[in-house]
């Protein structure tokens, strides 16, 4: 049952009541913007910087210096491979998430109109990340026709929704694994399989689950997948675009220069930072279980101390989800005066955020919140709240007080001012 709006004062009073102790540098609760790079994969990457170190080119084929580069790289390919189930040789290095959806969905779509001069059909869903919905929905102006679904209200997409959206034209589905505002986790597996043949690619962004849920391309049965370090503590700049072996998907490059990656992704490989994925990688891989239990409990411990507040209501499937995102919306349409640019500025003790980092620069409501129900009022009083591997269990009940005791303030404000 919840509690009333004088039960949560009290406890919200004696909450506040309890000093809090000074902070030097905020609590860290954005994981899911971006993880810092683990101490022993920062090691392994400073030993590729210098003259000292394996500095070399992967690309030089003529020296010690490459091949040692170039064994270095392919180490951390395998890797990442092992970390979803895959063959090394299917593993494309890009520049990170961004670059590998790029390539999966502008690449598919060239290659597809080789054959198809009057373009295609794309289905992907509302909710996903701009770096998918941008590409998208640029290639419609060439020509191409785009469905955009819509999630249930827990911010899943269903394979009756997805059946009822293809075409006999529709060459490629793009639908992300976990939602990186919700953490909300869509059956992959089961969406791929309403594919009526294997002509229809099916491409996933798996930025968000990759490292922190056990993932298997085959089980999957996906073509294409995006990766990237620095969402599961690896460096930023470097990510990796899965690629099905066998009867390889037909993707044209984005970039030209060289013909490295097999033709797919020229470019100079920074061994400094393919060293590092691979590296965290293989951590990920040790530690998945590990860690999902432990970000776990800490999440439950922190939406047990948020849900007794007025109005907190918890976004996204509360069971089909990953650990470590927790998104809340603090009021309704008529109680809550303040929006999350509000909140964050209240909440200057604790790092976190009202959506996406790649949209935090505009203003607008969150179109992944109103693309499940809640309105521009309801997603701009909402906050994103993301744990991981370094998350103490003192940083979530200081978070706890200190998300209190604002609250607190703020609801005794207005009153005091009547």
């Amino acid at each position: 049952m919840a509690l009333g709006d004088s039960q949560v004062g009290i406890r919200a009073e004696r909450r506040s009541s309890r000093p809090l102790p000074a902070v030097r540098r905020p609590i860290y609760l954005d994981y899911a913007a971006t993880t810092p790079v683990a101490p022993e994969v920062a090691g392994e990457m400073i030993a590729c910087l210098t003259a000292e170190g394996n500095f070399g080119n992967p690309a030089s084929r003529a020296h010690e210096y490459g091949w040692q580069a170039e064994r270095a790289v392919e180490r951390a390919r395998a890797g990442v491979a092992r970390l979803i189930g895959a063959d090394a040789r299917q593993i494309i290095w890009t520049s990170g998430a961004t670059e590998a959806n790029n390539l999966a969905i502008k690449g598919a779509a060239e290659a597809y109109r080789r054959t198809h001069p009057h373009g295609g059909h794309m289905v992907v869903s509302s909710v996903e990340h701009k770096a998918v919905l941008d590409p998208a929905r640029w290639l419609q102006q060439f020509g191409f026709a785009l469905t955009v679904l819509r999630p249930t209200v827990e911010g899943l997409i269903t394979p009756d929704r997805l059946r009822s959206a293809l075409r006999t034209d529709t060459f490629l589905i793009s639908i992300m694994h976990v939602n990186n505002e919700l953490g909300c986790v869509n059956d992959i597996g089961g969406l791929a399989a309403v594919r009526p043949h294997p002509g229809i690619l099916f491409h996933c962004d798996a930025a968000q689950s990759a490292g922190k849920i056990a993932l298997d391309v085959a089980e999957l049965g996906v073509d294409l997948l995006s990766l990237s370090a620095h969402k599961f503590y690896g460096p930023k700049g470097i990510g990796a675009l899965y690629v099905r072996g066998g009867d390889r998907p037909e993707i044209a490059a984005q970039m030209h220069g060289g013909g490295h990656e097999g033709n797919l992704r020229s470019g100079t490989l920074p061994t400094h930072q393919c060293v590092g994925m691979g590296a965290a990688a293989e951590l990920a891989t040790r530690s998945l279980a590990h860690d999902a239990d432990r970000v776990g409990r800490l999440r439950d411990r922190l939406w047990q101390g948020l849900a007794a507040l007025p109005n907190a209501r918890r976004n996204g499937s509360a069971r089909q989800c990953v650990s470590g995102i927790l998104n809340v919306t603090f009021g309704g349409e008529t109680t809550a005066p303040w929006d999350n640019g509000a909140l964050l500025a209240s909440l200057g003790n604790i790092a976190m955020s009202s959506g996406s980092a790649c949209n935090s620069a505009s203003d607008a409501p969150s179109h992944v919140l109103e693309a499940i129900g809640l309105s521009p009022a309801q997603a701009r009083a909402s906050l994103r709240f993301s744990l991981g591997r370094y998350t103490t269990d003192e940083e979530v009940e200081l978070a706890v007080d200190f998300i209190t005791e604002v609250f607190s303030r703020l609801q005794r404000g207005p009153r005091e001012s009547r």
